[in-house]
């Protein structure tokens, strides 16, 4: 009968060290029960480096000190899920309130400009290029900024180039007809879509003043990693890339608590909405 092998489990110290690096690194808070998902998101980079164990990663990190290795394993922690028009109602506020509003209030020097916080691999800031272009912006100045914490996702963004399953999913087929063309196995998008986004790594516990002013800013899915503190600066900091009036938008798990001096929440048909003050 075969003997039956099972992975070594995370020893407390490690557990620790990995719970403070990454979020030292990121802000990224992860609790006692996570072991599953380090031991699943830091499998390939074990098997990369051709060690044994999570221990072994641990005191390797704990040996070189070195910043290529530490920020791998905190990007392999950071969750990427997304898909095209994600949370419906957000992009139905958008066409039927905002950008109605925005047509009336710049229409001298049509110019507008997004922000898709936390934008993994960009189907968020392509979602709203492909929905501008569809209501008519196409001879706008209109600027999409993506930024993500992590560089491998934004690398992905910048190509513009996706998976069947990942065009699949939320990606209305008229859309994916009109803006994406085959390649091989995979769908790149046209150039008249990606030349309205771009793509950065940023760090959003860092200051963004330099950002904006913007008239809408994404950050959907990503609060809910942080602890309240940081939160909170984040909030103040995004506040300070929007035009007064300007729109907030979270994910459905999120609440601006907390930055009520800052935003008023309100309602746009099904979708919450935090207007800046």
């Amino acid at each position: 009968m075969p003997l039956q092998t099972t992975t070594p489990e995370i020893r407390p110290d490690n557990y620790k060290f990995l719970q403070e690096h990454v979020y030292n690194q990121s802000g990224i808070v992860l609790e006692g029960d996570k072991h599953y998902l380090f031991e699943s998101r830091l499998a390939p980079i074990v098997r990369q480096l051709g060690l044994e164990t999570i221990n072994d990663l641990c005191a390797l990190m704990a040996k070189t000190r070195g910043p290529d290795l530490g920020r791998q394993v905190v990007e392999a922690m950071t969750t990427n899920e997304t898909y095209f028009f994600r949370d419906p109602a957000h992009y139905d506020a958008i066409r039927h309130v905002l950008l109605p509003r925005l047509r009336g209030e710049r229409s001298s020097n049509k110019k507008l400009s997004f922000w898709s916080a936390a934008s993994s691999t960009g189907q968020e800031a392509y979602s709203l290029a492909m929905g501008l272009l569809e209501d008519g912006f196409k001879d706008w100045n209109v600027q999409v900024l993506g930024t993500d914490f992590s560089s491998q996702v934004v690398e992905r963004a910048r190509l513009g180039v996706y998976r069947q399953i990942e065009v699949n999913r939320g990606l209305p087929a008229a859309l994916m007809l009109k803006y994406f063309q085959r390649k091989g196995m995979e769908w790149q998008l046209t150039e008249d879509v990606r030349r309205m986004v771009r793509f950065d790594t940023i760090d959003l516990r860092k200051s963004m003043r330099t950002l904006g002013p913007f008239d809408l800013v994404f950050c959907r899915n990503v609060m809910i990693y942080f602890d309240a503190a940081t939160k909170k600066s984040i909030m103040k900091e995004i506040h300070g890339t929007l035009f007064r009036g300007g729109w907030l938008m979270l994910g459905g798990a999120e609440t601006a608590f907390g930055a009520e001096e800052w935003f008023e929440k309100t309602t746009v048909g099904t979708a919450t909405v935090y207007v800046a003050k």
